[in-house]
């Protein structure tokens, strides 16, 4: 099958690589106004009905009305002078919030993004006054727009209104903040928006570079850009017609986590292909290029096949999550890598068949075979030292994944730097008011059928909120608010802490909890609800998800590797080492950023996040690696001599693809937020490719030499593999030379 496709694809190029093209260019112009249809960054509409915060979130739409795409902006508004706010003022505060609340606001042009990619967002906006801070300090307001944060068109909204809530006040004498999710997304947006533009063209010229030096070519250099970002264009496209058609819900950050994914995998893939291509043309100069890239493409065809679904499995168990967040990345990361894949084994073998030898100019490498190099010494090395070269390696990753001590998970939105203004805003709010009234911890109370008809008394709820005010953490409890048929009570509560901290999660799900069970009225049904509420049901469902998602990745992974391999032994030996790399990531980033940085801990997604790519996605180099001893080790020889030549031809390709996968990681860095897993991807992207992939899993294969592939162990020379090697120019199977 993957041998008629690869076949197909280098012997009819141009109609691959049109067809590809066309669909690329289509999608490329669709996909992100599909994308923005199926992405909501709600993480309470992740949780099943049966956790609390959700069952909240469910009467608050239904009994309530609420608008569960709502997004919240609290104004602080306070006079120039520092004076404290008169009758006058406030009413002129209320003045100057009508006239807002009866404005649209018109989406701004974005520089960088083309109108028709951006769907007009433009919305008239709900102001209301909120509360008056006890010292007359200053007065809050509620702003209520539509949308999610990280849509750009609710964001363009969001700084037109904020321009010209700023200019009004301004006018009357005032200064004005702005906190919220909303706000402090935008806020950290535009501080790093020069930080993204300069790390993405940095990772673009860092990629172009490596590929210029290790193939000394223009075209080498640029195609994995242009055939990554065609097979990405469908991906995504196809990610987004997915989600549509089965009515599925992508988290915001998928789309962005797409994009590095293909990227860092495409060119993998490609540059797979590309350095055994060469290495085919160089061993057989008389050889017709079509032909060539019908044989390799076939051969690392197989492994490819294998590396990618060994993603596609890990992914695909994110299935059995209850987290929506994950059970929505799963399915996507597997549908944009099967495109991938069959981008790998049709667009790229045309590109390579449609080349030729030209794919490599103006390089002269072709012409001859290098002398001894760094790659051969190196693959030397390991195969006549793989005890101390195993003694190293493991010596490293233990240290490494010795920081896992005391490790902690952070639920919050992650350290982003400075502060941002939305911040500086929301501390000098809970200086004289709670941490919690901009985003309090709602307790929901329902009647139950029967009694009264199932009609509440206001009065009835008196209990409780006394109770919950003498709750040790909570600031203010308001009064009681009853729906329109006073079937569902509210009770809002306001945390001294911020609701985004540990303190403010174990307050919801500790005392406010018990406190409702034990003082809700009889005959009524409470649930607690709010960002404090819901984050402290995530860590729950996270925990669960973990305990089942990690053995079953890892089974089907071992799976693939079982049919692969075709060996018992060898699966055991990529699995064991890339359990030990994904503790030693792990281990270093909760080193630095809980040990040495002093952070509340490491993010609540980042373990599953770095088993899946560092199981996966290193799994990638191991098959690799693997694949080519165990092709090596069936030529004449000793299985060290074996060992040191697959060392010496993957080394270019696997460290070429592990820094290109491991750049395209750490373009994340850039995402305010997501500083742990760009350091964590990138270090153990790098740990998979030059540490177990180059340095372990050799090191052991050169131990355990072909016991390695027990009980099918590979024999020298013989069949359809030793036919094909006769008829390349003869070398000598132990003298190891540069690739």
């Amino acid at each position: 099958m993957i041998r008629a496709l690869t076949g197909y694809s280098t012997r009819h190029p141009w109609k691959i690589i049109a067809s590809w093209a066309v669909l690329g260019l289509v999608l490329s112009a669709l996909a992100p106004t599909l994308l923005g249809r199926v992405t909501q960054h709600r993480t309470d509409d992740f949780l099943p009905r049966s956790y609390d915060s959700a069952a909240a979130l469910q009467i608050a739409r239904e009994q309530f009305g609420e608008n569960p795409d709502a997004l919240t902006v609290t104004v602080l508004v306070a006079r120039s002078d520092g004076k404290a706010l008169g009758a006058a003022d406030q009413k002129r505060i209320g003045a100057e919030a009508a006239k807002l609340g009866q404005r649209r606001m018109v989406m701004p042009m974005e520089d960088d993004m083309p109108r028709f990619l951006v769907p007009d967002r433009s919305q008239t906006p709900k102001v209301a006054p909120s509360m008056t801070a006890p010292d007359r300090s200053f007065a809050l307001l509620t702003v209520q727009l539509a949308g999610i944060p990280s849509d750009k068109g609710v964001q363009g909204v969001y700084r037109t209104f904020r321009d010209a809530a700023r200019t009004q006040f301004a006018e009357a004498g005032m200064r004005t903040g702005f906190t919220g999710d909303l706000a402090d997304r935008v806020d950290t947006t535009d501080a790093h928006r020069t930080a993204a533009k300069v790390g993405s063209t940095l990772v673009m010229v860092f990629i172009i570079l490596l590929n210029v030096l290790a193939f000394r070519s223009a075209l080498a250099a640029l195609l994995p850009l242009i055939a990554v970002a065609l097979i990405g264009a469908v991906a995504a496209g196809a990610v987004a017609g997915a989600a549509l058609l089965t009515g599925r819900k992508l988290d915001a950050s998928t789309p962005e986590l797409i994009n590095v994914v293909l990227l860092g995998i495409g060119i993998d893939y490609l540059l797979f292909l590309l350095f055994r291509f060469r290495e085919q043309l160089r061993d057989r100069p008389e050889q017709p290029a079509r032909e060539a890239a019908e044989q390799v493409s076939g051969r690392v065809g197989t492994a490819i096949t294998s590396a990618a679904l060994t993603i596609v499995a890990a992914f695909a168990t994110l299935g059995l999550a209850t987290f929506g967040q994950f059970r929505s990345l799963g399915p996507a990361i597997a549908v944009s890598v099967l495109v991938m894949l069959l981008g790998s084994l049709t667009l790229l073998p045309a590109l390579l068949a449609a080349a030729g030898r030209k794919m490599f100019w103006p390089s002269k490498t072709l012409l001859h075979k290098p002398g001894e190099g760094r790659a051969a010494r190196f693959g030397t090395l390991v195969a006549r030292r793989p005890l101390m070269m195993l003694a190293a390696s493991v010596a490293l990753l233990a240290a490494l994944a010795a920081g896992l001590a005391g490790i902690r998970m952070d639920y919050g939105r992650g350290e982003s730097g400075d502060p941002t203004p939305a911040a500086v805003t929301a501390a000098e709010i809970s200086r004289t008011l709670p941490a919690g009234v901009s985003d309090p911890t709602s307790v929901y109370v329902t009647a139950k059928e029967g009694k009264d008809g199932g009609v509440l008394d206001a009065a009835a709820f008196d209990g409780l909120s006394r109770a919950l005010g003498r709750v040790d953490g909570v600031g203010k409890v308001a009064r009681t608010v009853l729906n329109e048929d006073r079937r569902a009570a509210r009770i809002d509560v306001y945390p001294t802490a911020d609701p985004q901290s540990q303190q403010a999660r174990d307050l919801a799900a500790g005392p406010i909890r018990d406190t409702v069970a034990r003082h809700a009225p009889a005959g009524t049904t409470a649930h607690v609800g709010g960002t404090a509420a819901i984050f402290a049901d995530v860590s729950v469902a996270v925990d669960h998800d973990l305990r089942i998602v990690f053995p079953v990745a890892a089974g089907l992974i071992a799976l693939i590797l079982l049919l692969l391999l075709r060996s018992l032994l060898a699966p055991l030996v990529l699995m064991l080492s890339v359990g030990l790399g994904f503790a030693a990531t792990l281990g270093a980033a909760t080193l630095l950023f809980q040990h040495t940085l002093g952070g509340r801990g490491v993010n609540f997604t980042l373990p599953l996040l770095l088993f899946l790519f560092v199981v996966a996605l290193g799994t990638d180099y191991n098959i690799l690696i693997a694949d080519r001893i165990r092709e090596e080790m069936q030529r004449p020889g000793p299985a060290r001599a074996a060992v040191a030549r697959a060392v010496r031809h993957t080394t270019p390709s696997v460290a070429t693809a592990g820094l290109v996968l491991a750049g395209s990681f750490a373009t994340l860095a850039a995402n305010p937020g997501s500083e742990q897993d760009a350091f964590a991807l990138t270090l153990g992207i790098l740990l998979s490719a030059l540490v177990l992939s180059l340095v372990l899993v050799p090191a052991l294969a050169a131990l355990l030499g072909r016991a390695l592939w027990w009980p099918f162990r590979p024999r020298p020379a013989g069949g359809a593999h030793g036919q094909h090697r006769a008829t390349a120019p003869a070398r000598e199977p132990d003298k190891v030379t540069a690739y």
